[in-house]
């Protein structure tokens, strides 16, 4: 693999050509002993290089079977640790809610994370080619424990979101580092079954989750519940940082890495002024901070004008979202015409092996968060479950996904090709949202959304992870970081419109049927202290009351506008995935013989694309 940013052969060869194949056959791990690209020592891109080279020179250091299995072990670990953590704090975060007896706002928080997410994304990926991703990883996980921190010790709504950032700023910073790390130590061939390491705790955290949760007591301790992992996550991750920390003591008298180190990076040859000038453009900071303003006055007030009382005539609405109406426009001509460095890089967005995929990414999380956003409530409060079992159900599609994707990924190790299957997991959804939809309350209705969370498992691991797979192998490895950062940005921005959307019919919907449905009792706090707390409401009115049944007609009628939304547009994904390349998996970490001026990977066959042409003939 040819990367730039050296003068030619600085790195001595050390095997052959075809010892470097049947390695990369065999281990799934990609050499990089091929002479470099000619780039000015002094640029930017250099210093880029010098990074993605010492990347390589890592991945060399642990080319050994035991050497792989002890990387992927300590995955396995760090996505222990921030898996069950995510698995407890999206119920805990419902009982802080309501602890402050705004339980609706629950989709609020969810905004306030994806919006987050989704502006830190790119940031993190073009300061990983930079700066190492050991570094970024560290930075990630101080801001978690921050996050962690300041959420464990809110009084309030308004501090809880504050911790959110910050926590979000740091789980979605692991989550990219580790996945590009592990993308780095993986041939395409091979990288679903490397980036599906970090999942397989949910094998094991789907039952004790439940557990977990319950044990803490949350109605009385979820502070405890959420600022334990301040120090249980680090520890967590200890093992995967000191892997990165051994291969850079192995390799630190190699011939190939002194020779990288001989090489001075823009900072050195610049000074710490050009150098920030320059990061500031690389970054896009400006376009950062202009996407998250804009998201955020976009997609906040949906789910807080809603309520007992509709907020919608209120300056603090009408506000922000007259503001971000205004700032979009602003971005995308920013973008257009005065980025240096685009967030969004149009020679890369117009190939539709990358704006199809990029569009999935969006609508699953779109999707995903208009059926899930409220079901653990439907759950407790509607299918009568305690909070182990709530927790554990909401975990299933997660669990089927984690045990169905190694097998998965070796199916994938052996067809080579992800189109034919992301077309049939987009299609499983389907039919598990169908499910959904038919079973949306009443103690009958459990077995139901078991089976439909089944299916959708099933069909989440056929293309979640396989269309970020899809579109890092149409492009090379410089643009990996790029794409895959780009895929996650978009996850995060359909996460918060997701969360906003179902924030919004959640807020403006619910109060109006449960008034409806409560004026028969004569009471006029009943329908407020349902909407605004009702895990403490359902504990005076108990499963088979007329007054909780009552709440849950009116539960079961916003849950179904939920779900129909999320089957209009789970179709939509289904007809988006026609449009992906079906580019087939090598042995190579990317593939690099692109047409001069491409940015794209276009020479591989498209089986299904070629059969509709033929059918048309």
């Amino acid at each position: 693999m040819a990367t730039k940013g050296y003068t030619p052969n600085i790195v001595n060869e050390v095997s052959s050509t075809e010892q470097q194949f049947d390695e990369e056959k065999s281990t799934g791990l990609q050499s990089s002993n091929q002479p470099l690209d000619q780039e000015p020592l002094d640029s930017y891109a250099g210093t880029k290089s010098i990074v993605l080279k010492q990347s390589e020179i890592l991945a060399q250091q642990y080319d050994s079977i035991p050497y792989r299995l002890l990387l992927l072990f300590c995955a396995f670990l760090i996505g222990y640790g921030y898996g069950l953590d995510a698995n407890i704090r999206y119920v805990f975060t419902g009982y802080a809610a309501s602890s402050y007896s705004q339980h609706s706002l629950i989709a609020t928080v969810g905004v306030i994370n994806a919006v987050v997410g989704a502006a830190s994304q790119m940031a993190y990926a073009r300061l990983s080619d930079v700066f190492g991703r050991l570094q970024i990883l560290i930075l990630s996980i101080v801001f978690y424990v921050i996050g962690t921190i300041i959420q464990s010790q809110a009084t309030n709504i308004q501090n809880y979101c504050a911790g959110a950032v910050f926590y979000n700023l740091g789980y979605v910073g692991v989550l990219l580092i580790v996945f590009l790390i592990l993308s780095d130590f993986s041939s395409l061939r091979w990288r679903l079954f490397y980036q599906f390491v970090p999942s397989l705790p949910f094998i094991i955290n789907t039952w004790i989750s439940g557990n977990v949760s319950a044990a803490v007591k949350p109605l009385e301790h979820w502070s405890w519940g959420i600022g334990m992992w301040a120090f249980i996550f680090p520890l967590s991750a200890l093992p995967f940082v000191a892997c990165i920390l051994h291969m850079r003591w192995k390799a630190r008298n190699t011939p190939e890495w002194l020779a990288v180190k001989q090489q001075k990076t823009f900072y050195q040859s610049h000074g710490l002024l050009s150098f920030t000038k320059e990061l500031y453009w690389r970054t896009d900071i400006t376009g950062i901070l202009l996407l998250t303003v804009s998201l955020g006055c976009l997609l906040v007030p949906l789910t807080l004008a809603g309520g007992l009382t509709s907020k919608w005539q209120s300056g603090k609405i009408i506000g922000p979202l007259v503001l971000g109406f205004v700032l979009m426009p602003v971005f995308i001509v920013y973008e257009s015409f005065a980025a240096k460095y685009p967030l969004l890089p149009y020679k890369l967005l117009k190939d539709r092996g990358v704006w199809a995929a990029l569009a999935i990414s969006f609508l699953f999380d779109f999707v995903y968060y208009m059926y899930a956003d409220y079901l653990y409530t439907i759950l407790i409060v509607g299918i009568n479950q305690s909070v182990t079992s709530a927790t554990r159900i909401t975990s299933i599609a997660t669990f089927v996904s984690v045990v169905w994707s190694p097998l998965f990924a070796l199916l994938v190790v052996f067809f080579r090709r992800l189109k034919g299957f992301i077309l049939l997991g987009t299609s499983l959804w389907l039919v598990g949202l169908g499910l959904l939809y038919h079973f949306r309350g009443g103690e009958s209705s459990k077995n139901g959304i078991i089976g439909g969370l089944v299916v959708i498992g099933l069909g989440t691991t056929m293309f979640s992870y396989p269309v970020t797979v899809s579109v890092q192998a149409v492009t090379s490895h410089d643009n990996m970081a790029t794409v895959s950062a780009l895929m996650y940005t978009m996850y995060r921005i359909g996460s918060a419109v997701g969360n906003a959307v179902s924030g919004a019919i959640w807020s403006n919907l619910l109060p109006k049927r449960l008034v409806k449905n409560m004026a028969q009792f004569n009471n006029a706090t009943l329908a407020s202290s349902a909407y605004v707390s009702p895990y403490t409401f359902i504990v005076e009115y108990p499963y088979g009351t007329p007054v909780r049944s009552a709440m849950i007609e009116a539960y079961k009628h916003i849950q179904r506008m939920e779900t129909l939304v999320a089957i209009v547009f789970c179709a939509l994904m289904i007809f988006i995935a026609f449009f992906l390349r079906d580019p087939e998996l090598t042995n190579e970490q990317a593939h690099n013989d692109l047409d001069e001026g491409e940015m794209t990977y276009k020479k591989s066959n498209d089986p299904l694309a070629d059969f509709v042409k033929r059918w048309k003939k």
